[in-house]
């Protein structure tokens, strides 16, 4: 007997019309981002498709809008954003039918697929690239997990003698400083590491921000432009923390080395402040701490599949959220103003801008 997982293009719904879609032929500011018709995509083998309801932006979109210049044609054009949030509507051939009609969240949907992103009515994207999201969870918490989550989980598990997974107590006994906490990932670097029981100790630029942290849940939040950090952090943590998830390494790499604990790492995800780093070398030599670079994109497949397990694992426990309550402002944009999500983003809003595609 033929199921539906082995029919290509197998739907619960009618793919007759057009998909509203977001798309940029040429890199630079945000108005090259278009808004479109596009045929409504069948999935392929081993894909599904997914009415998306909120789209995620990150710094790494519009990064990619801008390319290495203004007015360098992107051919095919390319449908932005890599995080979203949706149901799935249609699986291709090899795809279980279970899935149809479930709530996922996507991630890399616009990675080395210029049709893919999750900046339109529905995206079709690999069946691996689906994780699926409990009716507790939001879309709006869907939509932010993608980028931030997995590469705050990467920045946590990349010291030498850390964790290579997160859950309640794989940290304890364990201090991690997150600079940037009121930042996207440094809210899910501070949530995730709340969740697996380590001390957390977060940097910001003053009490607003500094508010946002704690609400993420950080135990100590320290103001860089008011207080000693290096003496602070000394105090909470006298043999060293074990882990800093660094967003600005040119400004801070001297201070990381001062407060690492032997063996410790620092896991640089961002270059916040400038793009060349100065490393103290004999600081970071005694102690043998590990400088680690971070980018989800191309990180061991060994890591990515444990990452998703556990953010998924978070997410089921309750124990990630998004929105004011949880340190994180959301500032939602219709479809047609992706530009000015875009924008926000660039312009450096502060929480995290999600595109509301579908109601």
């Amino acid at each position: 007997m033929c199921t539906s997982a082995e029919v290509p293009g197998s739907s619960g719904r009618d793919t007759v019309g057009a998909v509203r879609a977001i798309e940029y032929s040429v890199t630079g500011d945000p108005d090259v981002l278009t808004l479109v018709d596009r045929p409504v995509p069948e999935p392929g083998p081993g894909e599904v498709r997914v009415r998306i309801h909120r789209s995620g932006v990150n710094p790494t979109d519009w990064k990619t809008r801008r390319g290495e210049g203004a007015g360098a044609q992107v051919d095919p054009p390319q449908v932005p954003n890599q995080d979203g949030s949706g149901v799935v509507e249609a699986v291709g051939q090899g795809v279980e039918a279970a899935l149809l009609g479930l709530r996922v969240w996507v991630w890399e949907a616009a990675h080395q697929r210029p049709a893919g992103g999750t900046a339109q009515e529905h995206a079709v994207v690999p069946a691996r690239h689906v994780v699926l999201l409990p009716d507790t969870a939001s879309f709006d918490l869907g939509a932010s997990l993608g980028v931030p989550f997995l590469t705050a989980h990467r920045c946590l598990t990349v010291t030498e003698d850390g964790p290579t997974r997160l859950g309640p107590g794989t940290m304890e006994g364990r201090t991690v400083l997150v600079a940037g906490g009121a930042g996207a990932v440094g809210n899910a670097a501070i949530q995730l590491a709340r969740w697996s029981d380590a001390t957390v100790i977060t940097t910001v630029s003053g009490p607003e921000k500094g508010h946002l942290a704690a609400r993420a849940g950080a135990d100590h939040v320290l103001d860089y432009r008011r207080q000693d950090v290096v003496a602070e952090v000394r105090a909470i943590a006298p043999h060293g923390v074990n882990t800093v998830v660094e967003v600005s390494p040119a400004v801070n790499a001297a201070l990381d080395a001062e407060v690492l604990a032997r063996h410790g790492s620092v896991a640089v995800y961002a270059n916040n402040g400038g793009s060349t780093v100065e490393l103290p070398v004999r600081p970071s030599m005694v102690p043998n701490v590990r400088w680690q670079f971070v980018l989800v994109y191309n990180a061991p497949e060994a890591w990515r599949a444990r990452a998703l397990e556990d953010v998924a694992g978070a997410v089921y426990d309750g124990a990630v959220r998004v929105g004011p309550e949880a340190g994180l402002p959301l500032h939602h944009f219709p479809l047609e103003k992706a530009a000015e999500a875009h924008a926000a983003v660039e312009d450096g809003a502060v929480g995290k801008v999600l595109i509301d595609v579908s109601p």
